[in-house]
């Protein structure tokens, strides 16, 4: 199926701790349905010192599902991606305003 979101895309969080923040996707897991979302549902993780890096306590972006993003249109509000063909291209564009997000 093809991703409706992707690595890049600016969102908005819909459900959960984060709810109403906005950020940017920096990795997508297809499989899993999750995505891992710039400076959202921080959790701390706990790393051992090793000679290149400093331990302690780290904070790390964990996944969010994908159902609980929503796309920015141009205008910053969320909205739902849709798929359509123009020419021999098939493109998303924003169901709110159908404006194409990647020409």
């Amino acid at each position: 199926m093809a991703a409706k979101l992707k690595k890049g895309d600016k969102v908005v969080v819909l459900a959960g701790k984060d709810k109403g923040k906005q950020g940017t996707i920096s990795s997508v897991d297809p499989k899993a349905g999750k995505a891992v979302v710039e400076g959202l549902n921080m959790a701390i993780r706990h790393t051992r010192q090793s000679q290149t890096s400093q331990g302690g306590r780290i904070p790390k972006a964990m996944p969010i599902d994908l159902s609980n993003l929503a796309m920015l249109d141009k205008n910053g509000k969320a909205t739902r991606v849709g798929f359509k063909v123009e020419g021999d291209k098939k493109v998303r564009f924003a169901k709110t305003t159908g404006d194409v997000i990647d020409a």
